[in-house]
């Protein structure tokens, strides 16, 4: 683990109301509670805030559909050592199937990441519930305003939509943004808000942003996540060691400066700019 600090930069508190119109640049709007039993993930949380959809009974359903699915997920997101109970209940509020391909659905609750079409991926839920649980570590109630960069196929946001007050996801890939767009349509979810642009640079007219999450890793962090990233706010990102492998990165921002930590090797798809 290795530590490095330096100034952080005031940012302001306005956002947009939507719809919105944006530059070609930036997009288009299209609990920590440790448990011994996984099953207690859907047991109602005791958060200050409630965290939309935690409360909601998971529906019985049959086969990829049913709730017994999604606890043995969650049951062994617990073993391999997720302890964080509102991180669990929305993992398995959220049925991954509906975000793979038909052919891949009956391996949508193992712990692989699958392809999503364009060269990319969505990430194993060991991985995004590890992402999720060191965004929210700390924090004994919802998240606030979120940015995600890269949607790919939605699922992530989706997950975050049970976390967090409001989620901004954009995505560079016109394919995937509509594909992300079809894949959440079922949901409905009010608080999730796609963009289609350059994840590079964010999504300034939403922040600050109390939390940032990406799935792409490059050389460094952008400059504009830094800046768009409110003061006590917390950013989780794969990004390229000396070695040339990646690994999980954690940047705090504090009235203090920047502290940064680098954590786990893991494996993304590489962080580019522009939109294709």
């Amino acid at each position: 683990m290795s530590v490095t600090e330096r100034p952080a930069a005031a940012a302001g508190d306005k956002r947009p109301g939507f719809p919105v119109r944006l530059s070609p640049h930036a997009g288009v709007p299209s609990a920590s509670k440790k448990i011994t039993n996984a099953s207690d993930a859907f047991k109602p949380l005791p958060l200050k805030h409630a965290v939309p959809g935690l409360q909601k009974p998971l529906p019985a359903g049959v086969g990829l559909d049913s709730q017994a699915v999604r606890t043995r997920m969650v049951e062994k997101l617990a073993k391999q050592g997720v302890r964080d109970a509102a991180v669990l209940s929305a993992m398995g509020l959220v049925e991954r199937h509906r975000f793979v391909d038909t052919a891949l659905a009956n391996q949508a609750y193992e712990d692989t990441s699958l392809p999503i079409g364009l060269g990319q991926t969505i990430s194993k839920p060991n991985v995004v519930a590890r992402m999720l649980e060191l965004l929210r570590e700390g924090k004994g109630e919802q998240l606030g305003r979120v940015l995600e960069i890269g949607t790919g196929c939605g699922y992530q946001a989706a997950v975050l939509s049970h976390l967090a007050r409001e989620v901004y996801s954009i995505e560079r890939l016109r394919g995937l943004h509509e594909k992300a767009r079809e894949n959440l349509r079922h949901f409905r979810l009010a608080n999730v808000h796609l963009l289609f642009g350059d994840g590079m640079a964010g999504f300034v007219k939403g922040a600050p942003y109390a939390a940032i999450i990406a799935a792409a890793g490059g050389e460094a962090i952008p400059p504009a996540w830094i800046d768009q990233l409110a003061v006590g706010g917390r950013l989780v990102a794969p990004m390229q060691t000396a070695g040339g492998q990646q690994a999980l990165v954690v940047i705090d921002k504090t009235a203090q400066g920047i502290r940064q930590t680098v954590l786990e090797a893991v494996h993304f798809v590489p962080l580019k700019s522009g939109t294709n």
